[in-house]
């Protein structure tokens, strides 16, 4: 699955050169890591809920999350500060490129009525955020031991200094932006 990584190198190092007339190669911006978080509100009635999305995120990224837990507590949605409510994954690396590789042609074609991607969001500094409905996207969870359907965020970081380098380093990457 290394074909993200080769195709960046000969791919996209020079498209981007060209277009953004950078003077080293050491310019060209490219992918840092990728976050993928799962929130869950629900912890509290269902403490088992978090087992399961521990598992959920580490079938799909194989690397181990670590729990996420409140900041602060905030009465109006009955939480406590230290209580767990989610869990989060950070890849680097190869594992980064094949998770990449994986969403962009295998878990995104098969959201229903997908269209694309939205391109408005980006950060302002080079780094791209999109949400997903349900983990069933991802052909490595299977169907009838998903207890619940939940959604991730995931979080493309990069070291484009604007949003239009970003944009287009993800573009030739293969994220299927909406036109």
């Amino acid at each position: 699955m290394e074909r993200l990584r080769e195709q960046y190198e000969k791919e996209v190092v020079p498209a981007m050169m060209k277009k953004f007339n950078y003077s080293s190669v050491m310019q060209v911006p490219k992918l840092d890591k990728i976050v993928i978080n799962i929130g869950l509100g629900d912890t509290k009635d269902n403490p088992k809920a978090l087992d399961n999305a521990m598992n959920d995120l580490s079938i799909i990224t194989g690397q181990k999350p670590i729990v996420t837990k409140a900041r602060k507590s905030i009465a109006a949605f009955k939480l406590r500060e230290g209580a767990k409510i989610g869990c989060k994954v950070t890849l680097r690396a190869g594992k980064m490129y094949d998770f990449a590789y994986k969403l962009f042609n295998v878990a995104l074609p098969r959201v229903r009525d997908f269209r694309g991607v939205s391109s408005n969001s980006f950060d302002g500094r080079g780094n791209y955020s999109m949400g997903i409905k349900e983990q069933l996207i991802f052909p490595e969870i299977e169907y009838d031991k998903v207890d619940k359907l939940r959604g991730m965020d995931i979080i493309f970081v990069t070291t484009a200094k604007s949003d239009e380098e970003a944009k287009e380093l993800l573009t030739l990457l293969g994220m299927p932006f909406k036109n």
